[in-house]
């Protein structure tokens, strides 16, 4: 991902298929300052995974996807579990 204007770092953490599609379970992204959850993911081009109802969580606590990002925090990727 690239910015235009200040970034800051964060870990994502990709589990599941996610973490297939983005070529391993952990990496380190710059967004831009005041960047949301779903700006990351839309970032990552995980744009189809919102409406299959991927859920996130910053530090361990789930959150919404119009959560702001800051510096240093770890975003987990959690795809929809299904059963059968």
């Amino acid at each position: 991902m690239s910015t235009e204007g200040p970034a800051i770092s964060i870990t994502v953490l990709a589990f599941g298929p996610l973490a297939e599609r983005l070529g391993g379970r952990q990496h380190q992204c710059e967004v831009e300052v005041n960047s949301t959850v779903r700006e990351l993911v839309l970032g990552l081009g995980l744009e189809e995974w919102i409406t299959f109802g991927l859920s996130v969580a910053v530090n361990g606590e789930r959150c919404a996807l119009d959560a702001v990002l800051a510096e240093g925090q770890e975003v987990a990727l959690l795809p929809p579990v299904s059963g059968g």
